[in-house]
């Protein structure tokens, strides 16, 4: 019985953007990195920080706090980057997310998490794959696929820095 109920709990990782708390569905972070030596790429949208270099790939960061139109990401000794596997267009491409902090890992029932809130026509909240409740504080689930649109992608892109393709979307990951 325990393990039917184990089996229908998703694993979040949450973390911080200023007051507020996040989370990601565990499958799709691959990591979380303490460096933050970021290279800057020019022509590049604000919310798009830059470039790190990830066993010899550069690998795209973007800041949440500006995607989400807070302010800048002021970097600190919590400061990390979780680096995420993100689907667009068939494929699967790792792209880094700045965030405060990390908290934990919580185990969520699907019923714990409801709908994302009702903004009207004017607020795009597609990236919100609901909210819960941890403690008294809210959790706001994102989904990463949405977070990080095709545009965003295009975007790196363009500059001519391509995110290395993880692996073709349904396929096997061999793990060495």
């Amino acid at each position: 019985m325990a393990d039917i109920l184990q089996a229908e709990l998703d694993q979040h990782l949450t973390f911080t953007l200023g007051d507020e708390l996040f989370a990601l569905g565990i499958s799709s972070v691959r990591e979380i990195l303490d460096d933050k030596n970021i290279t800057r790429i020019p022509r590049t949208p604000e919310f798009m920080r830059g470039v790190i270099n990830l066993r010899g790939h550069a690998v795209p960061v973007v800041d949440l706090r500006l995607k989400f139109g807070m302010s800048k990401t002021q970097l600190g000794v919590n400061t990390c980057i979780i680096i995420t596997e993100v689907k667009s267009g068939g494929e699967i491409v790792e792209l880094g997310a700045l965030a405060d902090s990390v908290q934990e890992v919580v185990d969520l029932a699907p019923d714990q998490i409801g709908p994302p809130p009702r903004m009207g026509a004017v607020v795009d909240v597609a990236f919100i794959k609901g909210i819960a409740h941890l403690g008294e504080q809210f959790l706001i689930v994102l989904d990463v696929d949405r977070v990080f649109s095709s545009t965003d992608l295009a975007d790196v892109v363009a500059v001519g820095v391509e995110a290395p393709p993880v692996a073709q979307a349904g396929a096997v990951r061999a793990h060495a």
